[in-house]
């Protein structure tokens, strides 16, 4: 049963996307911002539940980019899929298990990313 943790501050934008994400996986569970979701991995239990962690390049405080690098500093295998603008992408550097996706994207092209991001990354949460 794959678990989603998705960081995501404006409502709207979080229903249309956790509507989606529920189409393939089983728990979608969903965070108003960065800081939120870096205490909730901090806690060993939680952290080995999740399988990916959606957020937006742009997010108010701790924005994306910082937010994927600093999840990705401390569970390196975490697959992460950071959504956003193309103007924003000049920004964003990432690798390894990071994707970035960048609108306009349809949901389709957003669950093949998950599942792809999913599929080849390897869990090791200590």
């Amino acid at each position: 049963m794959a678990k989603v943790l998705l960081v995501e501050d404006d409502p709207l934008h979080a229903f249309l996307l956790r509507s989606n994400l529920e189409r393939i996986f089983a728990v979608v569970e969903r965070v108003t911002d960065a800081s939120e979701a870096l205490c909730l991995v901090e806690q060993p239990s939680f952290a080995a539940s999740i399988d990916l962690v959606v957020c937006s390049l742009r997010m108010p405080g701790f924005g994306g980019s910082a937010f994927a690098t600093e999840l990705h500093d401390r569970l390196p295998n975490m697959p992460i899929l950071v959504l956003g603008e193309a103007a924003d992408a000049v920004e964003a550097c990432f690798g390894g298990c990071v994707a970035l996706l960048t609108s306009p994207f349809g949901a389709d092209a957003m669950l093949a990313l998950a599942e792809r991001l999913m599929t080849h990354t390897e869990r090791a949460i200590a």
